[in-house]
């Protein structure tokens, strides 16, 4: 068996004295696609931001291709961050650039390329994620669907080895989420990367996952194929995926 891609050991957070992650542990083997789900304020971002290393854990260790990312120094973690590329929520683009502009600047950031390198990384970025002839529209003039395919192009731009996704169909209609979750399957298999997504939308769980976990009161209470996921005789997990308002997510 390969040793995991990323492993989250025993992991403790807590902000002002509230406990957020508590005794999280996890293995993300090289290649999987792991969905992490659950309700709001569960710890899910609080989660990717520790896979990332924009957080250290009070406790525990998260350990990335056999690196201990709680004892690297502020330069190489900065280094080592490149072999992730994230997409946040809504896109996060940047309002006063182009959507060229937004693509290119990690790029420009992070490499010697030249400006034609940079032209044509930025072609190939936007051609995985189907997007043509929007590189010189600003964000506001795109649809959310669109803005968040910028996102993605802008995470994958640096080829990297592990893609984080936050929310990435939150605000977007039910047609426009599958379209969405389409795109993130055919990523993960295109570029072979290990993904982890953060999502409270079973659907979209369900379809680009191939191991789903949930995250509640700070630890993951299941995980499992979605098809493992979906027997679960946890009543928590039953409760989450049917959405029901009756159940022990709301008796507390």
């Amino acid at each position: 068996m390969s040793e995991p891609k990323i492993s989250l050991q025993h992991v403790y957070k807590s902000f002002n004295g509230k406990e957020v992650l508590r005794d999280l542990s996890i293995d993300i083997s090289p290649g999987e696609s792991l969905v992490i789900v659950g309700g709001s304020g569960t710890g899910k971002s609080v989660t990717l931001k520790h896979i990332i290393g924009l957080l250290q854990p009070d406790r525990g260790h998260v350990v990335v291709d056999n690196t201990d990312l709680c004892c690297m120094h502020a330069v190489e973690l900065n280094a080592f961050r490149r072999r992730f590329g994230m997409a946040f929520q809504e896109g996060a683009l940047f309002d006063s650039m182009s959507v060229f502009e937004n693509i290119a600047f990690p790029l420009r950031r992070h490499t010697k390329m030249s400006e034609d390198e940079i032209r044509q990384r930025v072609e190939e970025c936007l051609e995985d994620v189907h997007l043509h002839g929007v590189e010189k529209r600003r964000p506001s003039e795109l649809s959310g669907g669109m803005r968040r395919r910028v996102g993605f192009a802008r995470a994958i731009s640096l080829k990297p080895e592990i893609l984080l996704f936050d929310e990435p169909t939150t605000g977007l209609d039910p047609v426009i989420s599958d379209v969405v979750a389409d795109l993130i399957v055919e990523m993960d298999e295109k570029l072979n990367t290990t993904t982890v997504t953060i999502t409270h939308d079973m659907k979209v769980a369900f379809k680009i996952a191939d191991r789903v976990a949930m995250l509640y009161r700070g630890e993951i209470i299941e995980e499992g194929t979605p098809e493992e996921f979906q027997r679960s005789e946890n009543s928590i997990v039953q409760q989450f995926i049917e959405g029901r308002a009756q159940g022990p997510l709301t008796e507390e």
